[in-house]
């Protein structure tokens, strides 16, 4: 978090006076919570950007290979196209003029769950990249909306509630999501799709007349 372009290994052990293989091991291979930390800058920022909205979404970062968690082929909405890259959730806290990460997932697709293979060998060579990759046991597939419904839950416990949640059509297109902001009592805007049906709120639904053709409607 110092001063300084290169956030590589060796010039930030130069920065600060440290020798840059017992930094990489205490990035990459120490054991320590991250929760606390994310708390203690989420209650900063809070303070400091003093938000009009909460903004819920995700980003891309490319990767050549196939061995950091989470990569795949996916839609990135930071590279406008499909392409292999890791996908991070987040809920950024935003005004006109500033804007500051309160929390962050990484997603991680059906690919890297052996769960929902289709067949034992799949399932076998999944189990083998999530532990190369360190992946926990308990971490599994999620969809990127639930993932932003257990941010908003975490900030919660901590007392930080949204003044208003937005969020484009990629979350806003899921029903199951708007109805739990709506039960959690959080106001939100969000985008949907041209396609997206819409009803009055005092409409009934009911279910039309089967006719003996076709499937039941």
């Amino acid at each position: 978090m110092l001063d300084g372009k290169r956030k590589s290994m060796q010039p930030m052990g130069e920065r600060l006076g440290v020798d840059y293989q017992q930094l990489q091991q205490f990035v990459s291979s120490s054991f320590w919570p991250v929760e606390p930390v994310r708390a203690v800058l989420a209650a900063r920022a809070v303070d400091l950007v003093r938000p009009d909205a909460w903004v819920i979404d995700d980003t891309g970062f490319a990767k050549d290979g196939s061995a950091s968690p989470g990569v795949a082929r996916q839609y990135s909405g930071t590279l406008g196209r499909i392409g292999n890259c890791q996908i991070a959730v987040s809920v950024n806290a935003v005004t006109d003029a500033a804007s500051c990460p309160l929390n962050c997932r990484l997603f991680l697709p059906e690919s890297w769950n052996d769960a929902c293979a289709e067949t034992d060998r799949d399932a076998e060579r999944i189990r083998a990249r999530r532990q190369r990759a360190r992946i926990p046991d308990t971490v599994r597939h999620r969809a990127k909306w639930e993932l932003a419904l257990d941010m908003l839950d975490e900030l919660a416990v901590r007392g930080q509630q949204p003044p208003l949640v937005c969020a484009d059509a990629g979350y806003g297109q899921i029903s199951r999501f708007r109805s739990a902001l709506t039960g959690r009592g959080i106001p939100y805007v969000v985008a949907v799709m041209s396609s997206t049906s819409l009803h009055p709120e005092e409409a009934v639904p009911a279910l039309m007349d089967y006719t003996g053709r076709g499937p039941r409607p």
